[in-house]
C-alpha cells in the first residue's frame, strides 16, 4: 500500500472506531430512534457497514474484469470529488441514500444485527479492503475504479476520501441521534498505533 492509500486508510480506521464506540455508548438506546421515521444509531452503524460491504465488491469486480477498461482521471473527476466531500463535511446538510443502498437497511430496528455482530462484520470487511490496499496496482492509482451515483466515477484515493467523509457525515447524525435522546456523548478515544479501528 503505498503512502498516500496507507494515509488514508489509517483515517478511515481512527473516524469508524470513534463512531463505533459512540453507538455502543447508547448502550440498548442504539436501537431507539429519535423519532418515528428517523433512524437509529444501530441503523446508521448498518448503512455504513452496508455501504462498504458493496464498495468493497465493486472494486473487487472491477479489478478483476476491466483493469484494461478503466478510464484515466481527469480534471472533472477532482472537481466532482472535491465537491462531494465539501458537501459532506457541512455541517447539518442531509442526504437521501440511494435506493439501492437505502434497501440493504431494514427500516425496524428490531432486524438489526447486535452492534458486536456489525462490528465483526465490519472488521472482517476492512481486512478485504486493507489487503485490497495492499495489492492495487500502481499503475491503475490514476484510474477510475468507483462510481459514487451522484459524483461519478473515482479514483481509488478519491474512493477512500469518500468513505472517510461518509462516516465523519454520519458521525454528525449519530452525535444529533445521542442529543435527540438525551443521553450524554461519548468521548472519542484517540486509536492507539496498531490498535484496529473495527475490531472488537
Amino acid at each position: 500500500m503505498n503512502h498516500r492509500l496507507h494515509l488514508r486508510f489509517e483515517q478511515l480506521e481512527s473516524a469508524t472506531e470513534q463512531l463505533l464506540q459512540a453507538a455502543a455508548h447508547l448502550g440498548e438506546r442504539a436501537y431507539s430512534a429519535p423519532a418515528a421515521g428517523q433512524w437509529s444509531a444501530a441503523h446508521v452503524v448498518h448503512h455504513l457497514l452496508a455501504s462498504e460491504v458493496a464498495i468493497g465488491q465493486y472494486l473487487q469486480q472491477k479489478l478483476r474484469e476491466q483493469q484494461q477498461q478503466l478510464g484515466q482521471a481527469t480534471l472533472g473527476m477532482k472537481l466532482r470529488s472535491t465537491l462531494l466531500r465539501l458537501a459532506l463535511r457541512l455541517p447539518g446538510l442531509r442526504f437521501k441514500a440511494p435506493s439501492r443502498v437505502a434497501a440493504l437497511t431494514p427500516a425496524d430496528a428490531a432486524a438489526l444485527p447486535p452492534l458486536a455482530d456489525m462490528r465483526q462484520q465490519w472488521a472482517a470487511t476492512r481486512r478485504q479492503l486493507e489487503q485490497l490496499l495492499n495489492e492495487f496496482p500502481s499503475r491503475l492509482a490514476h484510474r477510475a475504479i468507483f462510481k459514487h451515483p451522484r459524483a461519478g466515477m473515482l479514483t481509488i484515493e478519491q474512493t477512500l476520501d469518500f468513505m472517510l467523509d461518509h462516516v465523519l457525515h454520519h458521525r454528525q447524525q449519530l452525535a444529533r441521534i445521542t442529543r435527540a435522546l438525551g443521553a450524554a456523548p461519548a468521548a472519542p478515544q484517540p486509536v492507539r498505533k496498531g490498535q484496529q479501528a473495527a475490531t472488537s
